[in-house]
């Protein structure tokens, strides 16, 4: 049964882009979502067996939970690949089962739009920066950590920097390809409400980093309401995108500034709540910042309406064959194209040559 809706005069909005095509079936999301998250149980477990192997060759020490120890560094850049590989697969399932252009799970333009993120990259920096100074002066414990840090020395922190900002903008896009791209999409092909496609994707998001405090998770789930908000007020993931990026690479960083540092297995979902308080202001400040810019910039919000569809071309006539014995150009003869007399009618019409006399 086809539920497409064709977009309005205005065009559709982000979470309804299902519906763009016209080629929406109830189905689809459902099938994509299942494959997407079967594909990707599969190959995280492909990515750790590979890991297990290599590990084993190499004769590394164990982890705890016997996988191989690839060093602080190795273990979170690990971390960071099996989660970024997520991003393939939604561009996958956007394009089969759902069976519409990879783009329009970016934004309504059909693309991701550069110079909008880095206008919300500018955005970010000050929430950012106010985010990581609160939690430099909250006082040791509250800040999530209750041991002193000890500096690692720049040769470690400029090699752990480069490896991060390879893989923390890959991984904080794939988060936000899932939840704020394809999970939003997915409700909003049932749901006109926007709210209805904000409020599952938050919930899961926020389940998704673990159940550490109450605090921790309520700032999880703020950020995954707000960041779908942006996500359709401005009409792409752009916005999302700018700050989860940044936020995990100056909080990524500033582990990696330390003495094992990188070897914490704390998450935004173990959050006390000092932390989590201001974890959710800045996310509102920088909600405030962003539509501050829309306004300036006006992201395009809309997918224009698809083109109508190409009327049927005319009826194409037989090809003719020349106009026999003088028929006149363009006149059919017997409503025949090609102007061909029917043998044995005995009759010349319109000028053709007259049959023979009898005897």
């Amino acid at each position: 049964m086809t539920t497409a809706i064709p977009p309005g005069p205005d065009g559709l909005p982000y979470h309804r882009l299902g519906h763009l095509t016209g080629r929406h079936r109830w189905w689809r999301p459902l099938v994509g979502t299942v494959l997407f998250f079967g594909a990707y149980l599969i190959v995280v477990l492909l990515l750790v067996a590979v890991t297990y192997v290599f590990g084993a060759l190499a004769d590394t020490r164990e982890l705890p939970d016997g996988g191989p120890d690839l060093g602080p560094l190795g273990n979170t850049a690990m971390d960071l690949t099996s989660i970024a590989i997520a991003l393939p697969l939604v561009l996958l399932a956007v394009l089969w089962p759902g069976r519409r252009p990879v783009g329009t799970v970016s934004s309504v333009a059909g693309r991701l739009r550069w110079r909008w993120l880095g206008w919300c990259l500018l955005a970010a920096v000050l929430p950012v920066a106010v985010l990581t100074g609160t939690a430099f002066l909250l006082p040791e414990g509250e800040s999530g950590s209750g041991e002193s840090a000890v500096w690692v020395g720049w040769g470690s922190f400029l090699t752990s920097l480069g490896v991060l900002a390879v893989f923390v903008p890959v991984q904080a896009a794939a988060e936000e390809y899932v939840f704020r791209g394809w999970l939003t999409q997915a409700v909003g092909a049932f749901a006109r409400s926007p709210w209805f496609a904000v409020l599952p994707q938050a919930v899961l998001f926020a389940a998704a980093h673990g159940w550490g405090t109450g605090w921790g998770f309520t700032s999880l789930l703020v950020f995954g309401v707000v960041a779908a908000w942006l996500t359709i007020r401005t009409g792409g993931l752009e916005a999302a995108i700018a700050l989860h990026a940044l936020n995990n690479l100056v909080a990524f960083g500033t582990l990696a500034a330390v003495v094992d540092g990188l070897t914490s297995d704390e998450t935004a979902a173990d959050s006390p709540w000092s932390l989590a308080l201001a974890d959710m202001a800045t996310t509102l400040m920088y909600a405030a910042l962003v539509l501050w810019l829309a306004r300036r910039h006006h992201p395009q919000r809309l997918a224009p309406p698809m083109p109508p569809p190409a009327p049927h071309p005319p009826y194409a006539p037989y090809p003719s064959y020349g106009m026999p014995y003088g028929a006149m150009p363009g006149h059919h003869p017997y409503g025949v194209p090609g102007g061909v007399t029917p043998p044995g009618t005995g009759t010349a019409p319109h000028g053709d040559v007259p049959p023979a006399p009898g005897p």
